[in-house]
């Protein structure tokens, strides 16, 4: 019996939002100027600017690779409480958010998407399908919510699946189970559109979804893995899933 899909389940860098090349280590100083002169001018006492950018950059690098390597996410906010109780700063809960998304302004706002990324994710959802997002971030879901938001995407993905929220990172099973348990889909209806071959392609192929690749560089021409689709945009699915619908 042919497949009829019923979902589809998005990955968000380089596939909803695209940012392009990026110089991280120049984003991450721009953060950190912008958290440095947030707890500045809260009356908060802090060394120089350059040993200041120093340590929190330091912090973060060695929590991101134990994360990667252990497949478990890092705890931003918390790493964030951590370093400002060293320095003997000691922040409420909504200023740790705040914190966490002034480091993540520099990124989104090189945020760009397609054009009309909306009216397709309208045409998706016209067509029946449940529509939602699984993204690999330490970045606070409540500041992704924000951003989507803002771009006018959040309705339009109901259920939304960070890997901070949840601790497991793609391409583990259990973060895609999860997605598939709140959207109430069965994984072998649903797709999942990465650009990733290992945490997109292949995760959401041995959770037993429709792996798609948005790849419009052709960086995977050569690549031996095998997505079910290679698209290069977001606009081509209503015309993919009508060939599986019907």
């Amino acid at each position: 019996m042919a497949r009829r899909i019923e979902g589809i389940l998005f990955d968000l860098g380089e596939t909803l939002l695209d940012f392009g090349e990026v110089d991280i280590d120049a984003l991450f100083r721009e953060g950190s100027l912008l958290a440095y002169d947030y707890l500045r001018g809260r009356g908060h006492r802090l060394p120089p600017f350059e040993r200041y950018n120093r340590r929190e950059h330091r912090a973060i690098r060695w929590k991101y690779f134990l994360s990667r390597l252990r497949m478990r996410e890092l705890d931003v906010l918390e790493l964030i409480d951590r370093q400002n109780r060293r320095g003997g700063r000691q922040l409420a809960p909504e200023e740790l958010l705040h914190l966490a998304g002034l480091w993540y302004r520099p990124l989104g706002e090189r945020a760009r998407m397609e054009e009309h990324l909306p009216r397709t994710l309208r045409a998706l959802r016209d067509m029946g399908l449940a529509l939602g997002l699984v993204s690999n971030t330490f970045i606070p879901g409540t500041v992704l919510d924000e951003h989507l938001e803002r771009l006018g995407l959040l309705e339009l993905l109901p259920v939304r699946v960070y890997s901070c929220d949840v601790v497991f990172r793609k391409p583990e099973r259990r973060i895609f189970a999860a997605a598939l348990e709140r959207c109430g889909l069965r994984a072998r209806e649903t797709m999942f559109v990465g650009d990733k071959l290992r945490e997109d392609v292949r995760g959401s192929a041995r959770a037993g979804m429709i792996p798609v690749l948005k790849d419009p560089a052709g960086r995977h021409d050569r690549s031996r893995v095998r997505p079910a689709h290679r698209i290069c945009r977001i606009a081509e699915l209503p015309a993919i899933v009508a060939g599986y619908n019907g």
